[in-house]
């Protein structure tokens, strides 16, 4: 076997290239279709294009995605985020206040009735809450993962529409825009969000021993903790971070539409999110997991999402598009299948 085919062997043996395969064979499709995909415009000192509106779009789920990696890898799993996302979009909203004041000319200005930081940390101390709230159900109390979040999934919806009265609250301070609207340095404010996400995570998980514990709890929680591992106190941890990623999506997406919607904000987040976590290559039994996987799963989610639109589909019919992809790529990706594909290349190997 030559070093090239070594190496190429050794490249389609990695975790991230598959994903990688997947969002390039969607990005190269898209350039097929529409030559200008990959072209970037700077308009006011900001970066527009096909390519930044998908980074852009698919911020939020990037975020929850970090976070249901660690609950997946702890065999565990949260259905609730897509509600926790709409409470903490909720209670920023109820915060600002939803109002314009005078702005002692003849105009309205905008305004808050809290100053913005405390509509930030008390957004995301709630979303922190309702994630405690789902690892103390999981983790002391001994509920099923999928119970235990149903529990807050159901209930979440309630109690956002309870913080806005049943009522769709307009946020007009535009400061607060800047969360999901705005751009520092040219690209989309909401990008740094998720890098800083994203890097805290991976230094917490990747250069400490937090992320061997929680591998060794998804692979075997009664193994890890005979061997020492605080197992109960880490699951805990994952859910309370999962809620607080969640919580930070909230505001992300309740700024970049600059409202507040308790029945539909979020709608289905926890879906997608499986998906991207899936689409990466973390199990859903537990075990190994990769962050930089759940980020590239959420982009070919709002990328294939992009393609469908760009491609004319019906809107009726869209949701059956998405979902025969995502099943197609799912079973590639499927480790029955690569062992499969592996036989094959070995058979051709042994055979003079």
């Amino acid at each position: 076997m030559s070093a090239a085919a070594a190496s190429l062997r050794r490249l389609a043996s990695g975790s991230a290239f598959w994903p990688l395969a997947m969002l390039g064979s969607l990005l190269l499709f898209n350039l097929v279709s529409n030559p200008q995909f990959f072209a970037i415009t700077v308009k006011d000192g900001h970066l527009y294009g096909s390519v930044i509106d998908i980074l852009n779009r698919a911020s939020p789920l990037m975020i929850i995605a970090m976070g249901l990696t660690l609950v997946i890898a702890t065999r565990g799993i949260d259905i609730s985020v897509g509600a926790v996302v709409a409470i903490s979009g909720a209670v920023a909203a109820v915060l600002i206040g939803g109002e314009l004041s005078p702005s002692g000319g003849t105009g309205m200005a905008d305004a808050t009735r809290v100053p913005l930081p405390i509509v930030v940390w008390s957004a995301l101390g709630v979303a922190l809450a309702l994630g405690m709230w789902n690892g103390t159900l999981v983790s002391i109390f001994g509920m099923q993962p999928i119970i235990a979040t149903l529990i807050l999934l159901v209930t979440g919806r309630g109690i956002a529409q309870l913080i806005t009265g049943g009522q769709i609250i307009t946020i007009y301070y535009s400061p607060y825009h800047v969360i999901g609207n705005g751009f520092l340095l040219g690209i989309p404010v909401s990008l740094f969000i998720v890098a800083g996400v994203g890097a805290v995570v991976w230094l917490l998980t990747r250069k400490t021993a937090l992320g061997m514990f929680i591998e060794a709890i998804g692979v075997n929680p009664v193994a890890s903790r005979l061997a020492g591992i605080r197992a109960r106190t880490i699951t805990f941890a994952c859910y309370a971070v999962c809620g607080l990623c969640a919580g930070i999506a909230g505001l992300i997406v309740s700024s970049n539409v600059k409202s507040a919607d308790g029945n539909n904000a979020g709608l289905l987040f926890e879906l997608d999110a499986i998906l991207a976590v899936v689409l990466g290559g973390t199990s859903l039994s537990g075990g190994k997991f990769t962050l930089a996987g759940s980020v590239i799963g959420a982009l070919i989610i709002q990328t294939l999402t992009t393609t469908i639109y760009s491609a004319g589909v019906p809107p009726e019919v869209n949701l059956v598009v998405k979902a025969l992809v995502v099943f197609l790529i799912t079973v590639v990706q499927s480790q029955k299948v690569r062992d499969l594909i592996a036989k094959q290349r070995t058979r051709r190997v042994v055979t003079p």
